[in-house]
């Protein structure tokens, strides 16, 4: 296992920005698809701002339709604390031609994170570095679940995430993830593979690298948000509108905690914590919305049914009003410990669905519990958590979440 203090970091990221975006006429007739305007940025700076979150200063776009638009807004990247260079060539290109255009400029270091200007996903990076690392690959993709269907598959992994088909067509059977971009590439990889002729590189090189075992990837579950076409526009926007979000756990951290294989089965039995309501509307006062995530397997062993469950909601939610406060937002798992679900805490598949259901950032979200299996699921989610107990209870992390963001929005 490779620590992150021993992880030797990528150090360039390399966007391909240089299509005509045709799927996103009439904007495009006379700008680059990634200078759209997506709640006041254009979608590359998200982009920018997420490569320098990553720790990455050195950024190479590929440029090609309307690149002045581009150069003009960016320039050398300096206003943004990052340095950028540019690799032009024009729009008629496909990505092949302008990887070897900018390996030819000498502008591509020994390795890079390859990004589409399109796509943003809330990816772990340090994971992604470490998984390529440890896998000795030569191409480390990230690829999207896709759980829910929300997009055509294009590759099928081995049960260890090698890749074992890479298909552009999106037609092979079996294809069970889609690529995303995020593919940390070894230069190597350039100077075997590539020619000097106009080609797409994913449809050429991937599947050879394919062949060669050195394709691996980093599945994730957070959906991607794209400006690839006018469909999934409102998603995208959705996600970048700022909106803040807390997870929070139930018993022990809201309420009494009952005793060990004991349930609150009725709502007379939902006991508040000292402070813990005071807590919750000040969160809504400070603008965020909160997500109660909550595993309740006396439902599975019968002590109480989803109707109970509802009717101790309706109380805790009925509570909550009289102070003006409320939940946003409820996701429970019903399921024994034994049933192999993706829901039940430490797994973090309620906080998957509830980012799927409102296009959340997780990785600007904080997880607040009083268990071990809360902090494993919000930090396997992506969030941020912070833990409470007797000792320091959820109004004493409430203060912590808000000064702590508000200090990053300053910064």
């Amino acid at each position: 296992m490779i620590e992150n203090d021993e992880l030797k970091m990528v150090e360039q990221a390399v966007i391909l920005a240089g299509g005509r975006g045709t799927r996103l006429e009439p904007f495009t007739d006379t700008n680059p698809k990634p200078m759209y305007v997506v709640n006041g940025k254009p979608f590359l700076e998200y982009l920018i701002l997420q490569v320098k979150s990553f720790g990455i200063t050195d950024i190479l776009l590929l440029v090609g339709w309307c690149s002045e638009k581009i150069s003009d807004y960016f320039g050398d990247g300096s206003k943004w604390g990052v340095h950028i260079e540019y690799s032009l060539l024009p729009v008629e290109n496909e990505t092949g031609a302008r990887l070897n255009r900018a390996y030819e400029e000498g502008k591509i270091k020994e390795e890079f994170l390859l990004m589409y200007c399109d796509n943003y996903c809330p990816i772990n990076y340090v994971k992604l570095v470490r998984e390529y690392r440890q896998k000795n690959s030569l191409i480390q993709l990230t690829v999207y679940k896709n759980s829910d269907g929300y997009t055509k598959n294009n590759i099928s992994l081995t049960e260890d995430n090698s890749v074992e088909v890479y298909d552009k067509t999106r037609t092979a059977p079996n294809l069970s993830v889609v690529d995303i971009g995020y593919a940390i590439i070894n230069r190597s990889v350039l100077e075997k593979y590539l020619i000097k002729d106009n080609f797409n590189f994913e449809k050429l090189v991937y599947p050879q690298i394919v062949e060669a075992k050195k394709m691996n990837a980093t599945v994730v579950e957070s959906r991607y948000y794209s400006v690839g076409n006018w469909d999934r526009m409102e998603l995208t926007k959705e996600f970048f509108n700022g909106q803040k979000y807390i997870f929070l756990d139930r018993d022990g951290t809201m309420n009494t905690r009952p005793p060990k294989a004991d349930y609150v089965k009725k709502p007379e039995e939902f006991l508040w914590l000292p402070g813990a309501k005071q807590a919750i509307r000040k969160l809504n006062d400070n603008g965020y919305r909160i997500i109660l995530i909550s595993n309740q397997p006396g439902i599975a062993r019968g002590a109480l049914t989803e109707e109970d469950l509802n009717n101790i909601h309706k109380k805790m939610n009925d509570d909550l009003k009289k102070i003006g406060a409320e939940i946003f937002a409820i996701y429970y798992c019903p399921h024994n410990w034994d049933e192999g679900c993706e829901c039940r805490k430490p797994k973090p598949g309620m906080f998957f669905m509830a980012q799927k259901d409102y296009s959340i950032d997780l990785t600007k979200c904080w997880m607040i519990g009083d268990d071990e299996r809360d902090m494993h699921a919000g930090g396997d989610a992506g969030c941020k958590c912070i833990y409470v107990s007797e000792q320091h209870p959820l109004s004493e992390a409430v203060d912590r979440i808000i000064l702590l963001d508000k200090e990053r929005e300053d910064a």
